[in-house]
């Protein structure tokens, strides 16, 4: 019912801001004037209208070498956009929409604020304030037979929780705590219980994945999770919560100017997707979605040569408006940035030490095989160590079988050093990075585990640019914000969560920004044909603007109201 509404108000409010004409037959073409239409096409950067046929471009210029170029053709002028600036359709280019579903199916207390469409959630600024305000949910929490799920804890900024700390909050609600990087859980004995997680479960278990789980604090982490996180996510995952959840994430990710989302090494059950398929399948979904498989879990699942053929098994599994992109897949290096569980070459400031995702010989097998077989791969990567190991391997393999045009991605890219942006750019590697990391990391990575030194130069942006590396932004939802124009603004400014600059060297121009969430993230896909830029032959996707974020005060960029988008030529205001 949700999405009913959502899309009947669509309709009336393009009815309400019609000018010329709204009602098009199939062979007519619309000509869409603007304010300013940033094209990112380098030999006309900046027109006054664009010409739509169906979903696809025709044609740009003003509207009088519109007209000249298509005389003798049917032509409807739309001014709706007068006092408006189009901009290229925006990309969310590394998203998982059933982690992202989370900020809609648990309690936020988390480092950050959160601002969703329904709700405001201010930050956790403490320990105190964190346990504070869990009691005071789970207080309010009204089926003790249901699981209470919270999500955002953080122990740099929270303090140190354990089963016990939860215990003495409720010997029975099962309380399940998430946290902010959510390749961690810490249960209560309850939530333990429910879920029937016991010592004979671990021992049962690999010795990479006990190594990695503390029952008698209830604390599991990376691979550890891998043990539970079927039964947690059997739960949670449940139609009855999950779909009213993607309804909501839909509304976010079309309010935040996007027009694709990718996600990357995200689910391989045919049922979860079935279940997103119900929401972002259909022909009014605003975006279209496209998965890459995991090749983590087939490398380690099937017999070399029968790797490729189980992937491809996968594909028929998205319908409509989702789809997989073949002949890529996504690998993963180290840990967590949020858990300081990346791998780092000097090691971290109190001794502990970071972990692998894929132990390194297990990498370099799985990395082989889709090398071998043509395959785009992406990596997700964290630490500078991490990303030894994954440049290593790259090499490795170009100097064994050499491949052009393989845009190997590095995905995150947490941490970095120089010299590692120069390897990045003679390998032939690219990069999808987050630039929040900065904002909300740096200031209290720069006080414990890593230092100032590391931590204010992390996501080293700038670096990159001078180097001729392309790159792309993302914001891997709930990691940061969903919103492409937050991404501008982190990465143009670098701001902390405390006010600071962090790396001046590492920022970026307004211009490069742009083109990380709109065609240089096309590119990492493999989809700048399609996609990314307002060029004849493209799709009309556009992101409808009340300003140019290339022009208003950096700082601003993030405030920026949209009007909506058009997708695929389809005129999609927001409610």
């Amino acid at each position: 019912m949700m999405k009913f509404i959502f899309r009947v108000r669509n309709v009336a409010l393009c009815i309400l801001f019609s000018t010329t004409s709204f009602a098009q037959d199939a062979s007519s073409i619309v000509v869409y004037t603007a304010r300013e239409i940033i094209t990112l096409d380098p030999s006309r950067p900046a027109v006054g209208a664009v010409a739509v046929e169906e979903n696809r471009i025709v044609a740009t210029g003003s509207l009088e070498e519109i007209q000249r170029s298509l005389s003798g053709q049917a032509l409807t002028i739309d001014t709706r956009f007068e006092d408006l600036v189009l901009i290229p359709g925006l990309i969310n280019q590394h998203e998982h929409a059933w982690l992202a579903s989370l900020l809609f199916m648990t309690e936020i207390l988390s480092i950050e604020d959160w601002v969703l469409p329904e709700k405001t959630v201010r930050r956790a600024i403490d320990a105190a304030d964190y346990r504070q305000r869990l009691e005071s949910i789970v207080s309010k929490h009204s089926d003790p037979s249901e699981v209470l799920y919270t999500w955002g804890f953080h122990q740099l900024f929270h303090g140190e929780l354990t089963r016990a700390d939860l215990d003495e909050i409720s010997s029975t609600i099962p309380i399940v705590v998430m946290q902010r990087s959510l390749h961690e859980q810490i249960h209560n004995t309850a939530a333990l219980e429910y879920f029937d997680i016991d010592q004979a479960l671990i021992d049962a278990a690999p010795e990479a994945v006990r190594a990695q789980s503390n029952l008698a604090e209830g604390h599991f982490w990376e691979r550890g999770q891998g043990l539970v996180v079927g039964r947690v996510f059997a739960d949670i995952f449940r139609p009855s919560r999950y779909l009213p959840a993607l309804e909501q994430l839909e509304a976010y990710w079309h309010a935040a100017g996007s027009t694709l989302i990718a996600e990357p090494g995200g689910i391989v059950s045919p049922a979860l997707i079935a279940l997103q398929n119900q929401v972002f399948g259909d022909a009014q979904t605003p975006f279209r979605m496209y998965y890459i498989a995991d090749g983590r879990s087939f490398a380690g699942t099937y017999p070399e040569d029968e790797v490729i053929t189980e992937i491809e098994k996968l594909y028929a599994s998205a319908q409509g408006m989702t789809e997989f992109i073949p002949g890529q897949v996504k690998l993963f290096a180290d840990g967590a940035m949020f858990s300081q569980l990346m791998q780092m070459s000097e090691g971290y400031l109190d001794g502990h030490h970071g972990e692998w995702l894929m132990e390194p010989e297990t990498f370099a097998r799985a990395f082989r095989i889709y090398w071998d077989a043509g395959y785009q791969i992406h990596v997700h990567q964290n630490g500078d160590a991490g990303l030894d190991m994954v440049l290593d391997n790259l090499q490795a393999n170009m100097e064994r079988n050499p491949r052009e045009d393989h845009r190997t991605v590095i995905v995150h890219f947490g941490f970095s050093r120089p010299d590692q942006v120069e390897r990045l750019a003679v390998l032939g590697a690219i990069v999808s990075a987050n630039p929040f990391y900065p904002i909300v990391l740096a200031d209290r990575y720069s006080e414990q585990g890593i230092g100032p030194e590391r931590a204010q130069e992390m996501v080293r942006l700038g670096d990159l640019v001078r180097a001729d590396v392309s790159l792309s932004l993302h914001s891997d939802t709930p990691m940061a914000s969903g919103q492409p124009l937050r991404l501008m603004s982190n990465a143009v400014n670098r701001i902390t969560v405390g006010g600071n600059l962090a790396g001046p060297a590492q920022r970026i121009s307004a211009e490069r920004a742009l083109r990380a969430v709109t065609l240089d993230a096309a590119y990492s896909l493999r989809m700048e044909d399609e996609v990314g830029s307002i060029i004849p032959g493209k799709l009309a996707n556009f992101t409808v603007l009340v300003e140019n974020p290339l022009t208003v005060s950096p700082e601003t960029i993030e405030n920026i109201e949209i009007w909506g988008t058009v997708h695929e030529g389809r005129l999609l205001p927001l409610p």
